[in-house]
């Protein structure tokens, strides 16, 4: 009779450990797969599954299937696996007699031992990761050992799994919440990450701290909102302007610039609630864009829903996108009675230095399409990128919450610009391809839009760059066509001719590239602020563009 393998194997831990750390510490991956470039590893559990393991980009990639092929083998039995979860103890000791069998080259299996001390020492002490652990764990109690008693004495050695026991012991569910970036009473706070000090550890990593940024942008996501239902006037005309307002904050985006004004607050020593309102501000300036961009792009669907303009006609999109820009320049200005005159203009220099830049991001693009232009070079795409885009989505966030926290020399906002301008793009980029490759939830725009709007991605600029001289009559009399008049038909032969050009590739891989200079550049020129929670949630989102799926 075939044994029947358990409903959570070790490949499916592994993969949805790695799909968990993309989404919550994708520093950690970054990190990961920088010692993994190159290899091809196959791992073999001792439950009779496989997984092939390789690093794309700063991605790891997982499949639940045997390596053909692989550079380095790893095997795992029962004793091997309770002891990888954070390889407390030195490598001497954690290779057991007829236990853990790796082959593979010298260099490259001390990679892999690289890769994999990342991964479980910095990911241990994330509640998910533990809550994710522990499931598989309790699956079979007989293979990997119970659980940590409800009141296990404190002096007792732990059992089994060691550091979830461990961790458990010094973090159980009833312990007082340790202090959140945004505080939050209906769930526990999620754990900066346990970096072995306080245990008995045989190493000591950097001073890298880590922090999980979906549960992080979840909270600064709901806090922002909260701000900004405060701020919306409760009187008429609500039915024609003041519910359509909520309309837009309401289908919920990433949270992403409310997380980085609060956390570049926090992370220049600031409270994290000195800088609610401007990143409410913030969302709000965003919004209005957002309705004006739609009418501008004659977009039929944002966040999976119609488009304002779409749903309630021209008239009370304009009106409603001016009314969220009104209540964005009061929402900054009423940061006087909290924040001080100082800090105030200083937020008012930076609100308005940001929509000047993004107005004139917007007359870029606008004007390429007018006179059906497509630029020559890339440079011209980041230009107006970092324009419309680059600035409110990246730069603006970080230095009006350094403002928020009472920084106001030029000096210092400036070292967030090249590091997030370079991200910035980065992350416009894979927007830009999502919206060719990806699925629509993860996008929330109709897909192929930015081919039927003529948007100049850097996909278009690189085909029109390649394509033969034959080729490129057919693509401008499809590009120039109005929006009204543009097919999905269109839509396709534009892609498909992307496809033969290698230009999807070719923006992964740049995309790719920025990301990467611009994680180095935080790296250098942040040097100034201190290792924090504030800090190491800056340092997520700018890994962050490296790790989403594509």
């Amino acid at each position: 009779m075939t044994e029947t393998l358990p409903a959570f194997t070790g490949a499916r831990l592994l993969d949805e450990t790695v799909a968990a750390l993309s989404d919550r510490a994708p520093a950690i991956l970054a990190a990961a797969a920088d010692q993994l470039r190159g290899i091809r590893l196959g791992l073999h559990f001792n439950d009779g599954s496989h997984a092939t393991l390789v690093a794309r980009h700063s991605r790891i990639v997982v499949r639940q299937d045997r390596c053909p092929d692989p550079d380095v083998e790893v095997v795992f039995d029962n004793r091997a696996m309770n002891l990888l979860f954070d390889l407390q103890r030195p490598p001497v000791d954690q290779v057991l007699p007829d236990s853990l069998d790796v082959r593979g080259s010298r260099d490259e299996a001390l990679a892999v031992w690289r890769a994999f001390a990342l991964l479980s020492q910095r990911a241990a002490g994330l509640r998910s990761m533990q809550e994710l652990w522990g499931v598989y764990r309790e699956q079979a109690p007989q293979l990997w050992g119970s659980a940590a008693p409800a009141a296990p004495d404190p002096a007792a050695e732990p059992v089994d799994w060691t550091a979830l026991d461990f961790l458990a012991r010094r973090s159980p569910e009833d312990a007082p919440a340790p202090p959140a970036l945004i505080g939050d009473t209906t769930v526990r706070p999620a754990r900066l990450l346990w970096d072995g000090r306080v245990s008995t550890s045989w190493s000591l990593e950097d001073s890298v701290r880590d922090a999980d940024l979906m549960e992080t942008m979840r909270r600064c996501r709901a806090r922002t909102n909260e701000e900004i239902e405060r701020l919306l006037p409760d009187r008429e005309p609500r039915a024609e302007l003041y519910d359509l307002m909520r309309s837009y904050p309401a289908r919920q985006g990433k949270g992403l610039r409310p997380t980085l004004t609060i956390a570049a607050c926090a992370a220049f020593g600031g409270r994290p609630d000195d800088a609610v309102r401007a990143a409410a501000a913030l969302e709000l300036f965003h919004n209005g864009f957002l309705v004006h961009d739609d009418i501008a792009d004659e977009s039929t669907h944002r966040r999976g829903l119609p488009t304002m303009h779409e749903e309630h006609g021209l008239g009370l999109a304009v009106n409603v996108g001016d009314g969220l820009n009104l209540l964005a320049v009061d929402a900054v200005l009423s940061n006087l009675e909290t924040l001080g005159l100082v800090r105030t203009l200083g937020l008012i220099h930076e609100a308005v230095h940001m929509c000047r830049e993004s107005i004139e991001g917007q007359a870029m693009e606008l004007g390429w399409i007018r006179h059906e232009v497509v630029p020559e070079a890339d440079e011209a795409y980041f230009t107006m990128s970092t324009k419309k885009t680059g600035w409110y989505t990246c730069m603006s966030p970080c230095r009006i919450g350094a403002v928020c926290a009472g920084v106001t020399d030029p000096a210092v906002l400036r070292r967030f610009d090249e590091a997030f301008r370079l991200i910035g793009i980065a992350f416009q980029i894979q927007d830009d391809i999502l919206n060719l490759v990806g699925e629509e939830a993860l996008y929330g725009k109709e897909p192929l839009g930015d081919l039927l709007e003529g948007k100049r991605t850097v996909m278009l600029i690189h085909l029109f760059r390649t394509a033969r001289t034959y080729e490129r009559p057919r693509l401008f009399d499809v590009l120039r066509q109005r929006r009204s008049d543009k097919t999905q038909q269109h839509a396709e032969e534009l892609l498909a001719a992307m496809r033969r050009h290698g230009s999807i590739e070719y923006a992964t891989d740049l995309a790719d590239r920025l990301a990467a200079e611009g994680i180095a550049r935080f790296e250098e020129d942040l040097r100034i602020i201190p290792e924090n929670e504030g800090k190491a949630v800056l340092r997520q989102i700018a890994h962050y563009v490296t790790s989403r799926p594509l």
